[in-house]
């Protein structure tokens, strides 16, 4: 059956373990958990032992599993060596750490587009290549196809996945829905996906209050079934005043309950 979980940036302005709190009252049992003020990856690698014995703590405490880490390093594409150099080793480094707390996958950024760079491309695919050789079989690896980056499209994202081996997707359904697709043209995506990420959107909003949207979300449960996906769907919406890509600002906390309701419903 599939899960549910609720992604801690919701509650940006509430500390990790009061994120993790308010995730469990309203009623989840798995949270995703990003980078930012609440994993914040310097000091996770400087002080890893005391990174994993909170967060853990916090898990246990509020009976919740982690669903999925996402660590936003998104310069592997591009040509400055060193910068390319440093995202792939902080990702290396904190392995360890994602590996303690218990995720069952990590997410990264395709990188940054690079739409004059003919060489974007193949840098991307060599950092993803040997990012997927440090993280082996026990753990799972998967990159957000979103605008403005190096799989804003689903062919390209289906390009990265086919030429890297063991790489998958997670699916934030928002950012094709913003830029007018639809289920079925990203249904291809749907056998290569690890993890899934709603919020609802319409086209040219990346994020709408719930009765603003246009996403099928029956339909996006029903076409997960069919493609006997078995990982969690993490509802992700985002605390914020910023108009990027159309962004709207919400009460998260009434706008997740809804979805929440919606995907249970849907699930039945």
């Amino acid at each position: 059956m599939i899960e549910f979980s609720c992604h801690t940036w919701a509650f940006n302005d509430l500390t990790l373990t009061e994120a993790l709190g308010t995730i469990a009252r309203i009623g989840f049992r798995y949270a995703d958990l990003g980078s930012g003020a609440h994993f914040n990856p310097v000091k996770a690698a400087a002080d890893s032992r005391r990174v994993v014995a909170d967060i853990i703590g916090d898990l246990r405490v509020y009976n919740l599993k982690l669903a999925d880490v996402y660590l936003l390093l998104p310069r592997i594409s591009l040509a400055d060596d060193d910068a390319r150099r440093y995202e792939i080793d902080q990702f290396k480094t904190l392995l360890p750490v994602i590996r303690a707390i218990g995720a069952p996958g990590v997410t990264l950024s395709p990188g940054i587009a690079q739409p004059d760079d003919p060489d974007a491309y193949q840098r991307t695919v060599d950092a993803l290549l040997e990012m997927s050789d440090a993280a082996g079989d026990d753990l799972s690896l998967s990159i957000e196809p979103h605008l403005e980056s190096m799989a804003a499209t689903p062919e390209q994202a289906l390009q990265l996945v086919e030429a890297v081996p063991g790489l998958a997707i997670t699916l934030d359904v928002a950012q094709f829905v913003q830029q007018g697709l639809t289920l079925t043209d990203i249904t291809p995506l749907l056998e290569h996906t690890r993890h899934v990420q709603v919020r609802q959107a319409a086209k040219a909003k990346l994020q709408t209050p719930f009765n603003a949207g246009t996403v099928d979300f029956p339909g996006l449960m029903r076409a997960l079934s069919t493609a006997n996906y078995r990982g969690v769907v993490c509802v992700e919406y985002l605390r914020t005043t910023q108009d990027l890509h159309g962004m709207m600002p919400v009460e998260v906390i009434r706008e997740t309950v809804k979805l929440r309701d919606a995907l249970r419903t849907a699930r039945k």
